[in-house]
């Protein structure tokens, strides 16, 4: 008797898939070789494959996929505490999303919505001008101890007092006080000649 082989197709590629190198996930047949994630093309195993409506993705990237939509909770399998206690190492760091936190926020910021400057992270939403409140890019800002401005309110703070000295006031001003406000106490201020700092 001779052997006939299968009539099942490999979803990905389409071509015959034979017992020996089959994969059967979710009722539907995949050579060994093609059951591999969506994002990085990783190879899966039956116990480390999730998927969406056909598509195969590895528990990293099914997890990261649904925290950008913000949809799915985190499901924990019952035998397998949710915190093991361990420090993450350097290759988790390659499949576990990010672990670089937002300066202004301090939320975890995740590739797509990261900026980078000054070796810190921010929100595309968070990175703003202090004086302000104008968005920023990395292109149109300068920072002074910390403090992010836009061009236009840094250089408008230089021409205010001459210097830079004042800007720790502007700031502190910025964040507590309303735009009518400020100019008022800016006179005081000017008119008192000290700087709020030194009176404290």
């Amino acid at each position: 008797m001779a052997f006939t082989g299968t009539l099942e197709k490999c979803k990905v590629c389409e071509k015959t898939v034979y017992f020996l190198e089959m994969i059967s996930a979710d009722g539907i047949n995949y050579h060994k070789t093609c059951f591999t994630c969506s994002q990085c093309n990783g190879k899966l195993t039956i116990s480390t494959y999730s998927s969406l409506e056909g598509v195969l993705f590895c528990k990293p990237h099914f997890e990261q996929k649904f925290k950008e939509r913000g949809g799915l909770p985190k499901v924990t399998p019952a035998n397998k505490p949710s915190d093991t206690g361990k420090a993450p190492n350097k290759f988790s760091a390659l499949f576990s999303g990010t672990q670089d936190k937002c300066a202004a926020c301090k939320k975890t910021v995740y590739p797509l919505e990261k900026v980078t400057v000054e070796g810190e992270f921010y929100h595309k939403a968070c990175f703003r001008c202090t004086r302000g409140g104008c968005f920023l890019t990395p292109s149109n800002y300068a920072a002074l101890d910390g403090n992010l401005f836009c061009k236009p309110h840094f250089s408008q703070l230089f021409k205010e007092k001459g210097s830079y000295s004042h800007l720790k006031e502007a700031v502190k001003k910025a964040t507590t006080s309303k735009e009518g406000g400020e100019e008022a106490t800016e006179e005081k201020e000017e008119k008192e000649g000290a700087p709020e700092e030194e009176q404290e």
